[in-house]
């Protein structure tokens, strides 16, 4: 939900926030959230338990990203936290020592709810297209869906939707084969 201010959010305001929220700042305005669902929850750790092995750590993968689950991302005035993140090794070596990131990453995944879908689509995509993040995944746990996008010119593309119990190679991370029945498995 977001808090209609007639001034500018600023990061006060998400200081200021009860710990049982997400507080992100999009346009200059504050949109306050809940913890996620545990359905949405257990979709987006699942994911990063696939994923983290083979690219974080180069276990059973080729290595050379960081993957980071919420992080804080400070981009222009916005102040957006995807649900994982991952920068190329090469883009960002080392992790900085800092509550937050300003470098944008080259990854985002959004678990979209039915709180948060129309934001995470229509406000923080521009976003993320603007800072020239290469891809954009969207899980629905709901409905079961992985869409990945790749960022073409200013804009995203939609590069494939895959759902159920698919097996799937999904850029930028298709040297391994994800299994999506994992990610909603109860």
């Amino acid at each position: 939900m977001a808090a209609r201010v007639t001034k500018p959010a600023t990061y006060a305001d998400i200081e200021n926030l009860p710990p049982n929220v997400v507080g992100e700042i999009l346009y200059g305005v504050l949109y306050v959230n809940p913890r996620p669902a545990i359905r949405h929850a257990r979709a987006s750790t699942t994911l990063g338990e696939e994923i983290g092995p083979p690219f974080n750590r180069g276990k059973g993968g080729p290595g050379g990203w960081i993957i980071l689950d919420e992080p804080e991302l400070h981009l222009g005035h916005d102040v957006v936290v995807p649900d994982l993140g991952g920068w190329r090794r090469e883009r960002m070596p080392e992790l900085p020592d800092t509550a937050f990131i300003t470098l944008a990453p080259d990854w985002v995944c959004e678990t979209l709810s039915p709180s948060t879908a129309a934001i995470d689509r229509g406000e923080k995509m521009p976003i993320y297209a603007r800072e020239k993040v290469g891809h954009v995944w969207l899980i629905d746990p709901i409905v079961r869906t992985l869409e990945v996008f790749r960022l073409d010119g200013d804009s995203f593309r939609l590069v494939g939707t895959w759902h159920d119990d698919a097996r799937v190679r999904a850029e930028p991370f298709d040297a391994i084969e994800l299994e999506l029945g994992a990610l909603w498995a109860r």
